[in-house]
């Protein structure tokens, strides 16, 4: 594995950090093992027990902070961080102005109409329904614009499953991965909207400032995609 060295200007002075936000939990904990893969380590953040927000490696003049998810793209669009990791479904719903620029592969799953069975007719036949969900402007894109049905959006933020089981929405539109909380609420998918997994976002201003430098952490990121795209075709 090639570790990327100090980065210094031609004058020889220290470049300016390069600055992750990452979405806490699962996605920050693997987009720091595919970093790894490329040289790009930073050990304290990946201690338990701290409580730090910040975290910094000085040789490769990188910083790192986790961030609530809904809260990555706003970071990145304002430059506070040059680059994000976080979930499609909330470059979606936040409509945020930055470069898409990889599909990392990881926490692969679906954004879905769901309901129970006979719920599926009175989408078929376009008719007024109410959908629960926690993503409203994903919801209105699809059903406004996509489907042209008119349909009333109720934002909730727990276990919007619970709508369709208490009847308060005839549908929901949600993350899909297994499926399985949907089957023990007698609930299942519909209609699928699109595909979502872990995606790679950059500042507009950064990737002309730090051009270089992103493209190459790109470039090194899709290389190792592609490794593992060919090991997985070998495999079956």
């Amino acid at each position: 594995m090639e570790k990327l060295k100090v980065v210094k200007t031609r004058g020889g002075d220290f470049m300016k950090y390069l600055t992750f936000a990452l979405a806490k939990g699962r996605l920050a904990k693997q987009t720091i093992a595919l970093l790894k893969q490329i040289g790009i380590t930073c050990e304290e953040i990946n201690d338990p027990n701290t409580r730090k927000l910040v975290f910094v490696n000085e040789e490769q003049r990188v910083k790192f902070f986790l961030a609530k998810a809904s809260d990555v793209p706003t970071y990145v669009e304002y430059g506070v961080a040059d680059i994000g990791v976080v979930g499609k479904d909330t470059l979606l719903e936040e409509g945020r102005k930055l470069y898409e620029v990889l599909d990392l592969g990881f926490g692969a799953c679906n954004m879905c109409v769901c309901g129970p069975k006979e719920a599926k007719e009175k989408l078929q036949h376009g008719e007024l329904i109410r959908v629960a969900t926690k993503y409203p402007n994903i919801a209105k894109e699809y059903f406004y614009n996509d489907k042209n049905q008119t349909v009333e959006i109720i934002k909730l933020n727990g276990s919007v499953e619970l709508g369709p089981v208490v009847g308060l929405s005839e549908v929901i539109v949600d993350i899909v991965e297994t499926g399985s909380t949907l089957r023990e609420n007698g609930l299942q998918v519909l209609e699928k909207i699109c595909p979502l997994s872990a995606r790679m976002v950059v500042n507009q201003v950064s990737l002309k400032m730090q051009q270089e430098r992103i493209r190459d952490l790109i470039h090194k990121l899709q290389e190792v995609q592609n490794k593992k795209d060919e090991r997985n075709k070998s495999s079956c």
